[in-house]
Order: C-alpha cells, then structure tokens, then sequence
C-alpha cells in the first residue's frame, strides 16, 4: 500500500525523523497522529486491511481533536502519513514503535518480524502497558535494540512517558530512542522493568477495585467516578479511563499483572469480562462502562 498524504507534506526535507508504527489500533493510530502533528514522516502498519483503510481517517481525527483542546498549534506543519499493510525489509525508519495487542504471543510475533526488518542499531520500542522487557527481548535474535516506552492514550495530549531499558539495551539504542523522544516532544521518565512498570501496577488496581465496587452494586458508575474526581483528584475517573484504555486490553494487562505477579487484586473483575466477551471494549466499539 503507498503513501497517503492526507494534505500532508510529501517532499519533506532529508533531516525529517522517520518513524514506523506497527498496530493501527487505538494506541498505534494516537502514536501515529502525535508524530506527524510534530512533522515527522510516520508509516502506519496494520496487516488487517479494514484498519488500514481506516486509518487515514483515524490520525485526521485525532489531529482535529489536537488542534481542539490546543495541544498542537492550529497552525502547526504536518509531517507525512504513509499506510501498509507489511514490514517492508530494509526499512530506512529511525525508530519503530510495536503497538499491537497486549499479549506475549502477538507482541513477541510483532517485535521478531520487525528485527529482521530494520538495520543494526534501530531502537525496537514495545508500547507495552505490561509485559517486562527482558521477557518480551528473550525471543529476539538482536535483544540489544529493544526498550520500552509507555504511551498514554491520547499521546498528544499525555507529554510524559514511561521509558523501560532492558538488561540488554544497548546504550546506542538508548540514545536513539531519547532522540525519539526528543523529536515527539515527550518527557521520558526512566523506570525498572517489571510487570506494570509503574502506572498500570498502579492504576490497574485501582480501576480493577472500582470495577469490581459497581459489580457489588454499592455505587454506580457514575458515582464512583464523580468520587474519585472530586474527592482523589482522579482527572477522568477509573471507568471513563477505563473505556479509554479499551476494556480488551485492560483485562490482557489485568492478566499479565496477575500472572506475573500473584496477587489476586489484579484478577480481572467478573464485570469487566462480561463486558468484553460482549463485544462492550469501550470507546472504540461505542460502549463500555458509558455510551458514547
């Protein structure tokens, strides 16, 4: 699939930073709409040809939404947005971000495809809210050029990030990675690896409990997180977050917690299981916790 311009520039100068997302789902797309609002040359790779089609339509919107709440400029120079529906070998990218679905077996699929893709010294990043590093670099020929680095949705709204180096990073890749970053116009804040890293071992058990507080019928949706709003400061509140996240991969993440670290406080919510084998995943399929 060729480029789309969108009404984006094409000829773009030679210094203009490179960067390839695979995973046109509600992460990849936002990652996607950040770089090019900072003028940057994205590729946008989805192997589902549906998300493909749609994604030109996606990142538009997500910049409409940017431009609305001012966290880009009205005026601000778009880069450039190409779809496919593959990896191209010998990609030319500087950096490539994985955002695929929050299990082992398909970002583990995703992450080895793209290594015998890009050239030596390429930063790999996982977009993994989860799943540590080391693990997910264990079955990569080149685990030196892989790191993590947590995205909030929407990232052009979410300055910060979390930034995960394995045990095996190299320090060329780490420097690399910050140039990303740089080029994104993020903030990354350096973690330790482990299940969750910081925000979702946090925030998971928090909304994970609020779930489970509406499934025991003592308050509603909407009181539970008018409470956290008004009272903790919680900005959106634990189940509108919820929505946002995706109720899909909030029970993945839920499960890799839960795995990964025993504790029975992450066990899924019987609630939010209902939810999703209905097809309710939250914002991106219209229903969740609210109607949207």
């Amino acid at each position: 699939m060729g480029s789309t311009s969108m009404g984006f520039r094409v000829n773009e100068p030679s210094d203009v930073f490179r960067l390839t997302v695979v995973g046109a789902g509600v992460m990849g797309v936002s990652i996607a709409a950040l770089g090019v609002s900072r003028g940057l040359h994205v590729t946008l790779i989805d192997n589902d040809p549906v998300k493909v089609d749609a994604a030109a339509a996606k990142v538009a919107q997500e910049l409409r939404l940017a431009k609305l709440v001012r966290a880009i400029p009205g005026d601000a120079a778009a880069g450039r947005l190409d779809m496919r529906s593959f990896i191209p070998g010998g990609s030319a990218s500087d950096a490539v971000i994985e955002a695929v679905v929050e299990t082992k077996e398909a970002k583990t699929k995703v992450l080895r495809e793209i290594s015998e893709a890009v050239r030596p010294g390429v930063p790999i990043v996982t977009n993994t809210s989860s799943i540590p590093v080391d693990e997910l670099a264990a079955g990569l020929r080149h685990p030196q050029h892989l790191l993590g680095i947590h995205f909030m949705n929407p990232a052009y709204l979410i300055a910060t990030v979390e930034v995960i180096h394995g045990t095996r990073t190299s320090e060329q890749v780490k420097a690399r990675a910050s140039a990303m970053l740089e080029a994104l116009g993020r903030k990354g804040v350096l973690v330790g690896d482990g299940p969750g890293f910081v925000t979702s071992r946090v925030s998971h058990r928090l909304i994970n409990d609020a779930i489970k507080v509406v499934e025991e019928g003592r308050a509603s949706v909407d009181d539970v997180d008018l409470l956290l709003q008004d009272c903790l400061g919680h900005r959106t509140g634990p189940l509108r977050t919820a929505d946002l996240i995706g109720l899909d991969n909030l029970a993945d993440s839920l499960a890799v917690l839960h795995e990964r670290t025993g504790d029975e406080s992450f066990r899924p919510a019987g609630l939010l299981l209902d939810k999703v084998a209905a097809g309710d995943y939250g914002r991106k399929s219209g229903r969740g916790f609210y109607t949207y």
